[in-house]
């Protein structure tokens, strides 16, 4: 009898342990799921990132407008100014 019993507990215990697995198994399997779902929606959501476009040219002169005007207010100095003019006329 108590051979039959040890056996029972013991078999008791391994389905127990066994349904624990299985459970924490679906439960990752569902979060995985919500994840690639919460994934999928995202890209659909996210526009396509528009190419890098040169600014135009009157973004260009308002950029080198707003420089001089730093400029002369003192805020830049004249390297500071030269470097960033020189690079917004290479942008154009």
């Amino acid at each position: 009898m108590p051979f039959l019993l040890r056996a029972a507990i013991v078999g008791g215990a391994a389905y127990h342990v066994g349904k624990k697995v299985q459970t924490g198994r679906d439960q990752d399997a569902a979060q995985q799921q919500q994840i690639d779902d919460l994934q999928a929606q995202q890209a659909q959501q996210a526009p396509a990132a528009p190419a890098a476009a040169a600014p135009s040219q009157e973004d260009s002169m308002a950029q080198l407008t707003q420089l001089k005007s730093l400029l002369d207010q003192g805020v830049l100095t004249q390297a500071e100014f030269d470097m960033q003019k020189s690079k917004i006329l290479a942008s154009m």
